[in-house]
C-alpha cells in the first residue's frame, strides 16, 4: 500500500481565514471519501491571531513538522503588510526550512499571498506564479526574478503551486487532488462542496467526467453518476429517466436544460474521453476497447472518435 500523502498548512500571523478554509475543506472532503491524505498544521508563533481577529491556538512550530517527497507545504495568505514587514523578514530559519523543503521536493503551495513567503525564499525567481489579482504588481515589483502571471486563477511550476486566493485556492486543492485521485473521485468531493464545476487554472483540458455538471438537479446528477459509473454498460434513455425519477420525455427535455447537451451526446463525450486513455495501452485492441465503454465493435469506436468532440 502506498504511504499516505501529508497535507501541512503553514499558519502565519494575520492569516485570511478563507485562504486556509477552503482548502482545508476540500481536503477533507477527498479524506471523507476515502483518499488517503494526513493534515497537519503548524506555525512560527505560539498562538495565531487571523485577520479577521480569531485567535486559535498553538500549533506546532515548522520545525517540528516532518515531511517526504511528494508532500505537500501549504501557505495560505496572510496580510501583505505584515508579510512585507521587517518583522517578517526576520524569520530567516523559516525560509530555509521552506527551501530546504523544496530541495526535498516537497510541492509548495501558495493561496492568495501565500506568494510572497515563496518569493521572499528566492523561490519564485524565473517561475510563472500568481497571487490576487491586487497584489499581481506588488509581488512583480517586489520579486522582479519572479513571472508573475496576470488573470490566472493558479498557475504550476517546478513542483510549486500559486493560487489567486480565496475561491481559487479550492480550485487548485480540486486539481491537486484530481492527479492523485483521478477526474470522477474529483467530481464527487467538488459536489460535495457544492462547486459543481471545477473552474481550471492554467488552462489545460478540465476532464469531461468534471464537466457539464454546473447545476443542482439530483436527478440529473443521479444519472450523470449512473452513466460514468457504468459506462461499461448499454445505456437506454428510459433506464435514465427512471434513475432521474422522471418519464423518459422530461428526463430528456430537462437533461438539455441543465447540462446544455443531450444524454446521448454526453454518453458519447464519456466514452470518447475513455476511448482517448484507452488508446495508449497498445496492448488493447479496438475491439476490447468497444467492451470497455458499452460499445459493439471497431466501426462504433471509430465513429465516435470522428464524431465526439472532448
Amino acid at each position: 500500500m502506498d504511504r499516505p500523502i501529508k497535507f501541512v498548512f503553514l499558519i502565519l500571523p494575520n492569516v485570511h481565514l478563507m485562504d486556509l478554509a477552503g482548502p482545508d475543506q476540500t481536503i477533507h472532503e477527498a479524506i471523507d471519501y476515502g483518499a488517503s491524505f494526513i493534515i497537519e498544521y503548524c506555525g512560527i508563533d505560539a498562538e495565531v491571531q487571523s485577520s479577521a481577529g480569531l485567535h486559535m491556538k498553538k500549533p506546532l512550530h515548522f520545525s517540528q513538522i516532518n515531511l517526504s517527497a511528494g508532500d505537500y507545504l501549504l501557505i495560505p495568505g496572510s496580510s501583505v503588510t505584515y508579510l512585507l514587514s521587517p518583522e517578517f523578514a526576520r524569520n530567516q530559519s523559516l525560509f530555509d526550512w521552506i527551501r530546504q523543503c523544496h530541495q526535498q521536493q516537497i510541492r509548495l503551495v501558495s493561496i492568495c499571498a501565500g506568494a510572497f513567503v515563496l518569493a521572499q525564499c528566492g523561490l519564485l525567481n524565473g517561475i510563472a506564479c500568481t497571487t490576487h489579482f491586487k497584489q499581481t504588481r506588488t509581488l512583480q515589483a517586489m520579486y522582479p526574478l519572479a513571472n508573475v502571471r496576470e488573470n490566472i486563477l493558479f498557475v504550476e511550476e517546478n513542483n510549486i503551486y500559486t493560487s489567486a486566493g480565496i475561491a481559487s485556492g479550492i480550485d487548485l486543492l480540486l486539481y491537486i487532488i484530481e492527479r492523485h485521485k483521478g477526474g470522477y473521485f474529483t467530481h464527487k468531493v467538488a459536489r460535495e462542496l457544492v462547486i459543481y464545476n471545477r473552474r481550471d487554472g492554467s488552462n489545460q483540458q478540465i476532464s469531461v467526467l468534471l464537466q457539464f455538471r454546473n447545476h443542482i438537479h439530483t436527478g440529473i446528477h443521479r444519472a450523470q453518476d449512473y452513466i460514468i459509473e457504468h459506462i461499461y454498460q448499454r445505456h437506454n434513455l428510459g433506464a435514465l429517466a427512471e434513475i432521474a425519477n422522471m418519464s423518459e420525455r422530461n428526463f430528456t427535455r430537462i437533461f438539455k436544460k441543465e447540462t446544455g447537451i443531450t444524454a446521448t451526446y454526453y454518453i458519447n463525450l464519456i466514452r470518447r474521453e475513455l476511448i482517448d486513455k484507452f488508446l495508449n495501452h497498445k496492448d488493447l485492441t479496438l475491439t476490447q476497447i468497444a467492451q470497455k465503454v458499452g460499445l459493439m465493435s471497431e466501426k462504433q469506436v471509430r465513429r465516435i472518435l470522428k464524431s465526439v468532440d472532448t
